[in-house]
């Protein structure tokens, strides 16, 4: 070989032939879809496997070398690049394998390498057994796949109903093997494989292992060698083979030997069967329509050679190594020559047909009879196949129905034998030698042969002919239909045979007849016809007084005969105190009469067993009662072996309940158990001395066996309560004990002739245990001691069987220790591998053991419940701890290992495994036992790893199926594959209990994670991979790939859903659970890839399994989340894309190209080529599609329709029937509900009610149909909510977890969209279920607000604002979809669902927000754009937007508006607040205010501004220093936000006003509830959540006070109205009022609270506001003008000290206290103290106006003193000494003023500055340094090392954010200080004015009145506009007052609150001369021409842009003016 020659890893002598068994299995067996283009390929490849059968690939020198090589040069593996160095200890092993199996060195080589990989899956083996095992394993897939080939042929016997291509394709491919010698080759083979000799090598090389694997090994050769026999059996059956072939046949056969017992093996079996279906001709009388075809096809017929070579091939005289053999062949032969000569074309083979009958003889001659029976019937494997059972039915009755004379030579044989044999005995001699007894065989093997029916067939149907025409169904003929007809010919003449063989029956065959007659009597309608023969054989009555004798067989006869047995025996009852009576004389039954009994008895038993009405005709006959015989003769002395067929005749009669209940009382009354001891008798009698004395001796024990067989039945039956009532203490304990003392407890100890008896006698026990326990349910009356009255005393009752039982169970008492026991001895047996007597009773016996252990584990709750409650004495344990107890054999607690290994033997022993699983499930519970059960099962290493590989082993079994609900068990291989798959739910079940427990548990070590070391710190491998073992995790893993390649997904789901669903759940709970989910995750992504190969097949769609596939997807789409959120969290880019794109994308993936199944769909699917240009463009995204496959509507089930029960009363007793079952589940437990309603109607008395009784239960039947069907419909809810749920948090960690740009912003927006057009369109279905309504409205809020945040960032990046299509990547069309599906959905949830709409406006929120223009930076320009331009400007995409989202809110009218009011107005708290948030929302963009107008019309407006008086007591309660809840403050901040909102609207402002909104907040107390600021800092929440009481305090009042500037700002019409009522709120709330403008700590929160205060007391603290209050009484106005005066003055004062240096202390120690966030501390506050200096300067510049329109008669505020405040440079550093008294000590200077305006100035520049350098950071973003963008991040990043994580394009974001605000605070400040250097000028110049031209100097030499007097006369009355400030002043309006007077107001008396200022102030009616030239000097000093140069430029910079320009220029000019005129 020159080609390079590569070794296949998979070994090409098993992989690739593993793999053509799948397919050929798939195809014929399985029926899998698109599986025939799969089996052509791989039946082309492997056609040479099959044509060379078995052979070896040869040795050769060339590849011995390069095997011989490959530990230095290395060889080349296929799959894998480079070549591998392979050890010497593996090629030397390959050259021992080469020469074992005399087979190529690298197909050695190959299966040792296979061997390597395949170890794990066989633990404790080495590569070499493992290799062994693969070598046999790959015949086997040959044979098997061959036979399975073979069986899908068409032919003549039976047809697999497979379509026509198969059936061509497998027919021709098998022909063409037939062709080229199959038959002769596999005729070879089963001659050459010797499993003895292969053995016998294997042992040799040390080829073969522990005990296991030697069993394997065999079962693989036996396997082989059946498979091969099987094919030839198979093809016979259905086309006969060539003449050679058949000769061939023939020739081996000649060969074939008997076994030990002289039956053949299955191989032989199969080959004698196909050479018999090879001469079969019976087919040709079926009628079938392809008759013809077959005939032309039958080489008997139409080859005339075949015939003769045949022929003179069985004629041949040569005798076979078998005779028997040889006859049945001959017998085969002679019945096809008889039909062959009956037929047309039978005529030209006339000389062959003629030699028939001798055939037939000398097949007779050759015992064909007992052979059959023996050598054929005899074989195990014979039962196992019914087309063998139907051949040999049909050879029988050809035989008897097509040679009638043979049959009758036979008989007259016979009947001459008897005579001969009569004779020889009346003269005593020996009887003559040749007697033959062919009749005799014949019958027994009809007998043997109909009576096993292990497929139902019942075939013995054709020997009995309807002699009447039946009217009853169920009895009908084999032919149905056709009872009238005249039966077939065949019939008549078979049941002729039956009768007349009966007629005048010598008596050498009455045994034989009578068998013959029980096997015919085997199934329920030949049983009747059985009945009915005998019935019409007995004479009749008439006959009977005539003496004429009936015919023997009858029951007439036989039962006459029982009776006159038990006359005669009865005379013989010994006296039981007779001493010899142990051995009492056994006259009258002699052998031949037992034999006859037993025979008579067994036909009686299958008749009965088989027919309920022979069984109660018999039972009531008044003259035989064989019930009564039966319990006579019991007591007579007859051998046991007759006893216990008597007994289990009367077990058969017992099946019947209504004979059951009188059969325990006979059997009471007869003490065939002694229970009634007679007064003076010395011992006991009955059956328990027959076991002690007799049985025991003779070490066989058939009595005890029948026995416990009788009680087993009757106890199924009915178990009498008062039986032995009288003469004992009533019921069924003496009996039990009987059975538990005498019989189970004494059964090891006993010896037994037969080994297998002993098992017998356990496993009948103990199923009489098994059944007792079964059906006891604990009950309180259990726990009572009842006393029962006996011969005048009292004793104590007997308890239920059953609960003795589990007492018994429940306490370390002798019957648990022997079943544990027991339990022991099953498993050490079953570990040797060896067959044994009995095995099958012993397997049996330990699964009753289980099934007690089981129950007993099920029940022991409620019992211990009840025995608590009882307070009775007796003393139990739980099952769980007995376990756990010490076994007396090993000395080790080892019975729970005991019953878990168990598992190890699931292939043999499947039941036991699963009870075993079911036991350990139960005990998996209990967490204080996991840790001790850990321990021992890793205690011992060598049962660890049995242990393991058990649980993997059940796990892994491929023959497990899932079984429907409604499961009928008849199907033998259905049962185990139902069983099997039982089990491994069982142990997922266990996995999943133990995995929510405390580590270490169970579920960690079985699936292979540390227990001794701590669980995160596993390194889970494949199995194989540095020793590790196969875990479970990897046969959940290995169950679930399957079919994940495949294009169909996996193959679990569909072939069994609910295990599947537990598959994810576990490992959903590894991957959850923090210990385990690091290494499983990481192993389920490197090395199994498993979540993208399953989710890649979503969604799961099984029609019949709805509820499974939703719990699949819940499960992997939960997994998938936790995946997607840690590799996002360990930036696995890759993984996550990977993940993140499968389930978004909608393009399509092509991923299944390289299946070999891909290759002609493709085409296909595809309509035509021409229609493709895009059909592939969109598929739908894989998130969508699971969505559809979750169904939102619910079929609920209909109401209750009752006429008997009353509905109410029954809801109440279906509810109490309720409970939570494991899947936390609510449902109606059925059973029980059952048992209180038939206990309800069984209640019922009286003959109405009996009536009645049929049609009550039909309702209790439609009441439980109904109850099933809720519970369906809440399992169905409640999947579909888990899916849903599932799905949620999966889109929800898509979009908020996984990295923003995986998803690029316009396919994100696009993502969103779909999602929530499907959502809505799904929940707004019409029958959509409201269970699932909330889970989508939360889906809809996250999606929503995702949707927003999307389309903001991608405004801020800048892309597509003004796009065409209209807003960002997503059109407008699609966002007014989606708002009308929301507005849909909060409208179609109508009055419930409050909480729900909760989600649904918050979602609206967001989506609003959409339409809400971003912040945009003030660079202050825009307002130099003429008006015209502004009006007439393109509409932008953000306006547009919100105009058509109103119109769509509008379109909804008043039931939109209804619903969110009555939200607003009462509710749930949240929803509240969010309807609040959407009414404010909606109405800050609603222009035309129709939803005002609908709040105020309906009153909702009212009601909210009354509510907020309800609210006062709950805010109170929030300043206490510890809240209860903050619930009312969140609500109360939403209603003032709304009001606010209301009030920015005139119209809503005056409703407000209306509505007594003031009068409502004025008599809120809350306000006066200022807490202490110190005393509350200890008390300050850590978390930082609660704000502390102050803070609370202030988030109360600054509502208040915004919404009060609102109003004052918004009123136009009414303002004076609106200002009077703020004030007097104001004035209420005075105290506090000024407490907070004297406050000493200027925090942040103060200074907002002194911005908004100073601002309302600008706008209302007015002179003659108080006039609009209405009419006050003087004393009350005097006071209020107090409070004005005071507000005035304070507000002054606070300018001092804002304007004054205290500033910049301010500013530091904001610095201070919080560093991290200076920044925009330092900004809040500047803005904060900057707006409280505007307003104050504001509230000046009003009060002046307003005194007078000239400075000559205004007021004066400040005092006539140029000089600054000190500490203007910020120099001053003791913080702590308040600012000089001068400033305080008298009305603030005009120097002051002047300060402020220099220091605007100032401020205006550097605000000035760095709103341009924010401005050219914001136009060249992208040139920013990182380390500049981090830091202008860091105040919107929370938390340390934020701002690393985020990403770059989410930096610039922030950035650009934050510079946004940076210059938008600017733009304010410079607003601001510009406003605040204009009214500084205005204040200053008003008040120059007037010092230096009005005011005149008081000197001391000067009298004050002369200047009073001169001033007074200057003023007329019309000149002065008053200032109307106090009514004593204003009654009269000509009144004039001078100006001094006015400052006196002000100054002097006002002062005297002020105790801060040191001092009452002084007047400032006191101005000299000196204080107005230092005023002027100091001014004219002040006010500089670098001021002036300063504040021009201010204009210049600034005002232009704004309205009054030049105003600025103006009043400098004046000041200037003013400072430089010289004096007057």
């Amino acid at each position: 070989m020159a080609v390079e020659m590569a070794v296949n890893s998979g070994a090409s002598l098993w992989g690739p032939l593993k793999e053509l068994r799948e397919t050929v299995d798939g195809a014929v067996l399985r029926r899998q879809p698109e599986s025939v283009h799969l089996l052509d390929l791989q039946l082309k490849k492997h056609k040479p496997h099959f044509l060379s059968l078995f052979k070896n690939p040869p040795k050769s020198a060339e590849q011995r070398e390069k095997v011989r090589k490959a530990s230095t040069e290395g060889i080349s593996i296929q799959g894998q690049q480079g070549s591998r160095l392979l050890p010497e200890q593996l090629l030397s092993e390959a050259f021992i394998l080469s020469d074992l199996f005399d087979l190529g060195e690298l197909a050695a080589l190959e299966l040792l390498l296979a061997g390597e990989q395949q170890q794990p899956h066989f633990p404790g083996l080495t590569r070499g057994l493992v290799a062994v095992l693969l070598y046999w394993d790959g015949k086997l897939c040959v044979a098997n796949s061959l036979r399975t080939l073979i069986q899908s042929r068409h032919g003549k016997t039976f047809t697999l109903e497979l379509s026509g291509e198969l059936v061509a394709l497998t027919t021709h491919f098998t022909d063409e093997l037939m062709s080229q010698g199959l038959t002769k080759r596999i005729l070879t083979l089963v001659s050459e494989i010797n499993l003895t000799r292969e053995f016998e090598r294997l042992q040799k090389e040390r080829g073969l292992g522990n005990e296991k694997h030697r069993k394997e090994v065999s079962d693989l050769i036996k396997d082989c060698r059946q498979a091969l026999a099987d094919s030839l059996f198979l093809w016979t059956c259905q086309s006969p083979l060539t003449k050679d072939d058949t000769l061939a046949l023939i020739g081996h056969l000649e060969t074939v030997t008997a076994q030990a017992d002289g039956s053949l093996d299955s191989v032989n079996l199969a080959l004698v069967m196909a050479l018999l279906y090879c001469l079969d001709v019976s087919f040709v009388e079926q009628g079938t329509e392809d008759r013809e075809d077959l005939l032309q096809a039958l080489p008997l017929l139409t080859e005339r050679q075949y015939v003769s070579a045949v022929h003179s091939r069985l004629m041949d005289s040569q005798p076979w190594k078998l005779p028997g053999l040889q006859a049945v062949c001959r017998l085969a032969w002679a019945l096809s020559l008889r039909v062959l000569s009956q037929l047309p074309q039978g005529s030209a083979l006339v000389e062959f047909t003629e030699a028939d009958e001798a055939l037939a003889d000398q097949a007779v001659l050759g015992d064909v009879f007992l052979f059959m029976k023996e050598g054929i019937l005899d074989c195990e494997g014979f039962s196992q196949e019914e087309f063998y059972i139907r051949r040999l039915h049909s050879l029988i009755t050809d035989f008897l129905a097509l040679m009638p004379m043979k049959v009758k030579q036979l008989r007259n044989r016979a009947d001459e034998d008897a005579r001969l044999l009569h004779m020889s005995l009346q003269m005593d001699s020996e009887p003559p030698s040749s007697l033959r007894r062919d009749l005799d065989h014949l019958m027994s093997l009809i007998g043997e042969f109909y009576s096993k029916d292990p497929f139902g067939l019942e075939l013995g149907l054709e020997f009995w002919c309807p002699t009447e025409s039946l009217q009853h169904t169920s009895l009908q003929g084999s032919y149905l239909g056709m009872a009238l007809q005249r039966p077939p010919h065949k019939q008549v003449v078979l049941s002729k045979f039956v009768r007349q063989m009966g007629d005048l029956l010598p008596s050498t065959l009455y045994i034989s007849y009578l068998r013959m007659l029980k096997g015919l009597a085997n199934g329920p309608q030949c049983a009747h016809y059985c009945f009915s023969l005998l019935k019409t054989n007995g004479a009749t009555h008439s006959d009977n007084i005539k003496g004429a004798a009936g015919s023997p067989v009858s029951w007439e006869h036989l039962l006459h005969s029982l009776m006159l047995y038990h006359e005669n025996l009865r005379r013989d009852l010994p006296n039981p105190d007779v001493a010899h009576y142990r051995h009492p004389p056994l006259r009258g039954i002699t052998q031949r009469e037992l034999e006859g009994l037993t025979s008579f008895l067994q036909l009686l038993t299958t008749i009965i067993t088989w027919s309920e009405n022979a069984r109660l005709a018999l039972c009531e006959h008044p003259q035989w009662t064989p019930v009564v015989v039966m319990l006579g003769l019991l007591q007579c002395s007859i051998p046991p072996i007759l006893k216990a067929e008597l007994l289990h005749c009367l077990a058969a009669f017992g099946k019947s309940p209504e004979i059951a209940a009188s059969l325990w009382q006979s059997l009471e009354y007869t003490q065939i158990l002694q229970t009634v001891r007679a007064p003076g008798q010395r011992q006991a009698a009955g059956i328990e001395v027959e076991l002690n004395e007799i049985e025991s001796s003779c070490e066989e024990y058939p009595l005890t066996r029948g026995f416990c067989h009788l009680i087993s039945t009757l106890v199924e039956s009915s178990l009498p309560v008062n039986l032995g009532a009288g003469l004992r203490v009533p019921g069924f304990q003496p009996y039990l004990n009987f059975l538990r003392d005498s019989v189970f407890l004494a059964f090891p100890t006993r010896a037994y002739r037969c080994p297998a008896e002993k098992w017998e006698v356990a496993d009948c026990t103990l199923e009489v245990f098994h059944k007792l326990l079964r059906d006891y349910e604990p009950q309180p009356s259990d726990f009572v001691q009842e006393m029962v009255e006996l011969q005048g005393e009292l004793v104590p009752a007997h308890k239920p069987p059953g609960h003795t039982i589990m007492f018994h169970l429940l306490n370390d008492s002798p019957m648990l220790a022997l079943c544990l026991s027991l339990l022991e001895e099953g498993v050490r047996q079953l570990d040797t591998y060896a067959p044994f007597p009995g095995k099958e009773r012993l397997e049996s016996a330990v699964l009753h053991c289980l099934c007690l252990l089981d129950l007993a584990l099920q029940k022991e709750g409620l019992f211990m419940d009840l025995l608590r409650e009882s307070q009775s004495s007796l003393l139990v344990s739980p099952l769980e701890q007995l376990l756990q107890g010490v076994s007396p054999q090993t000395r080790r607690a080892d019975h729970i290992i005991n019953i878990a290994r168990y598992l190890y033997h699931s292939s043999s022993n499947p039941e036991a495994a699963f009870q075993s699983a079911k036991i350990l499930r139960r005990i998996s519970n209990y967490p204080n036992i996991q840790a001790r059960l850990v321990g021992d099962f890793t205690h011992d290493q060598t049962v660890s790893e049995k242990l393991m590989a058990g649980f993997v082993e059940c796990l892994d079994n491929e023959e497990a199926e899932e079984g429907t609900e409604e499961q009928d068990d008849s199907d033998p291989q259905k049962k185990e594959a139902r069983i099997r798959h039982e089990t491994q739910i069982h142990i997922l079940n266990l996995l999943i209990t133990s995995l929510e427990l405390k580590t270490p548990n169970l579920a960690l070590y079985l699936l292979g994670y540390e227990v001794k070391k701590p669980v995160s710190s596993t390194n889970l491998q494949d199995a194989g991979v540095l020793g590790c073992p196969r875990s479970c995790l990897h046969a959940i893993l290995f169950l679930l790939q399957r079919g994940t390649e495949k294009r169909s997904g996996p193959a679990l789901i569909r072939k069994a859903p609910h295990l599947a669903e537990l598959c994810y759940q576990v490992i959903y709970q590894l991957c959850a659970c923090p210990d385990t989910s690091g290494p499983t995750m990481r192993y389920l992504r490197t090395s199994q890839d498993f979540l993208f190969s399953h989710l890649q097949h979503l969604p799961f769609i099984l029609p019949s399994h709805q509820m499974a596939a939703l719990s699949q997807m819940s499960w992997l789409m939960k997994t998938a989340a936790i995946e997607l959120r840690v590799t996002s969290l360990n930036r696995q880019r890759s993984h996550t894309q990977r993940l993140v794109s499968l389930l978004l994308d909608d393009q399509p993936h092509t991923q299944h190209a390289a299946d070999g199944e891909s290759g002609i769909e493709e085409e296909t699917r595809s309509v035509s080529g021409f229609l493709h240009f895009d059909s592939v463009s969109k598929v739908r995204r894989k998130l969508l599609s699971v969505l559809d496959a979750i169904e939102f509507s619910q079929d609920m089930p209909e109401l209750l329709q009752l006429d008997f029960f009353e509905r109410t009363q029954i809801e109440q007793v279906i509810s109490s029937c309720e409970h939570i079952n494991e899947h936390g589940h609510r449902v109606c437990n059925v059973k029980l509900l059952h048992r209180l309603l038939v206990g309800e109607v069984n209640l019922l008395q009286g003959m109405a009610a009996i009536g009645q009784r049929p049609l009550l239960m039909e309702e209790v039947n439609s009441i439980l149909q109904n109850v099933v069907e809720r519970n369906r419909v809440r399992r169905s809810l409640s999947a579909k909510r888990h899916a849903l749920q599932s799905w949620r948090s999966l889109v929800e960690t898509l979009l908020t977890a996984c990295p923003a740009d995986l998803i690029p912003v316009d396919d994100r927006q696009l993502i969103i969209r779909d999602l929530l057009l499907d959502l809505h369109d799904k929940v707004l279905s019409e029958d959509a279920a409201g269970e699932l309504m909330p889970i989508v409205a939360g889906a809809v809020f996250t999606l929503t607000a995702h949707l927003s945040q999307s389309v903001l960032s991608e405004q801020q990046q800048g892309v597509g604002l003004e796009a065409s299509s209209g807003f960002a990547s997503i059109a407008n069309s699609a966002l007014h979809l989606i708002l009308r599906k929301l507005l849909d959905f909060i409208l179609c949830t109508g009055g419930g669902y409050q909480r729900l709409r909760a989600h649904l406006y918050g979602s609206l929120l967001y989506y609003l927000q959409i339409a809400q223009k971003p912040e945009e930076p003030d660079t202050l320009q825009t307002a130099g754009k003429a008006m015209w331009e502004r009006l007439t400007a393109p509409e932008d995409g953000f306006s547009k937007l919100q105009r058509e989202n109103l119109t769509i809110i509008e379109s909804y009218g008043k039931a939109l508006m209804e619903v969110v009011c009555r939200d607003a107005c009462d509710g749930h708290e949240i929803s509240r607040m969010l309807a609040l948030a959407v009414l404010d929302r909606i109405m800050s963009v609603d222009r035309q205010n129709q939803w005002l107008l609908y709040m105020c019309n309906s009153g909702y407006l009212r009601s909210l501004v009354e509510s907020l008086r309800q609210d006062d007591g709950a805010l109170q309660s929030l300043l206490a220093p510890q809240p209860p809840l903050l619930k009312p403050l969140y609500i109360y901040e939403s209603k003032m936000a709304l009001l606010t909102r209301v009030a920015k609207m005139g119209q809503g402002a005056v409703e407000l006003l209306r509505c007594g909104l003031v009068a409502q907040l004025i008599e809120c107390q809350v306000f006066d509830m200022v807490p202490d600021s110190d005393a509350h800092r200890v008390m300050r929440d850590p978390s930082g959540f609660i704000p502390s009481p102050m803070d609370r305090y202030r988030q109360i009042l600054l509502p208040t006070l915004r919404l009060f500037q609102v109003i004052l700002t918004s009123t136009t019409v009414n303002h004076q109205q609106g200002a009077a009522q703020v004030l007097q709120w104001l004035i209420v709330h005075a105290d506090t009022i000024q407490a907070l403008l004297r406050c000493q700590e200027l925090s942040m929160g103060a200074l907002q609270e002194l911005s908004l205060l100073t601002g309302i007391i600008s706008k209302t603290a007015l002179p003659g506001a108080l006039e609009m209050g209405g009419e006050v009484s003087g004393a009350a106005l005097m006071e209020f003008q107090g409070h004005i005066n005071r507000f005035q003055r304070l507000c002054l004062s606070l300018l001092g000290r804002l304007a004054g240096g205290e500033r910049e202390r301010l500013l530091k120690q904001a610095e201070i206290a919080a560093p991290e966030d200076s920044a925009e501390r330092r900004e809040e506050m500047e803005v904060a103290m900057q707006q409280v200096c505007a307003n104050i300067m504001e509230y000046c510049q009003t009060l002046l106006l307003q005194s007078s329109a000239q400075a000559q008669f205004s007021i004066c505020l400040f005092s006539p003193s140029g000089s600054e405040p000190a500490g203007r440079d910020g120099g001053r550093a003791d913080l702590s000494s308040s600012v000089p008294s001068v400033t305080y000590s008298r009305a603030p200077s005009l120097g002051l003023v002047l300060y402020l305006l220099k220091n605007s100035a100032a401020d205006f520049f550097r605000f000035h500055q760095s709103h341009r350098q924010g401005l050219g950071k914001l136009q060249s973003l992208e040139q920013l340094p990182p380390e500049e963008l981090k830091e202008l991040c860091q105040g919107l990043v929370s938390g340390p090392g934020g701002v690393e994580k985020i990403s770059s394009v989410q930096r610039s974001l922030l950035a650009k954010r934050r510079l946004v605000q940076l210059i938008n605070n600017r733009a304010k400040l410079l607003a601001l200080c510009s406003y605040i250097i204009e009214t500084c000028l205005f204040v200053l110049w008003r008040h120059l004015e007037y010092y230096l031209l009005h005011c005149t100097p008081t000197d001391p030499k000067d009298s004050l009145l002369p200047g009073a007097t001169l001033y007074r006369s200057r003023l007329t009355d019309g000149e002065l506009r008053c200032w109307r400030s106090n009514e004593h002043l204003t009654s009269n309006p000509n009144n004039t007052i001078s100006p001094l007077n006015f400052i006196h107001l002000f100054s002097s008396d006002s002062f005297g609150g002020f105790q801060a200022s040191g001092g009452r102030g002084l007047g400032l009616s006191r101005v000299s001369q000196q204080d107005l030239d230092l005023l002027k000097s100091d001014m004219a000093a002040g006010f500089g021409e670098a001021l002036q140069r300063k504040l021009l430029e201010v204009e210049g910079l600034y005002s232009q842009v704004r309205s009054r320009y030049t105003f600025i220029q103006a009043l400098v000019r004046r000041i200037r003016g003013l400072l430089r005129q010289p004096k007057s």
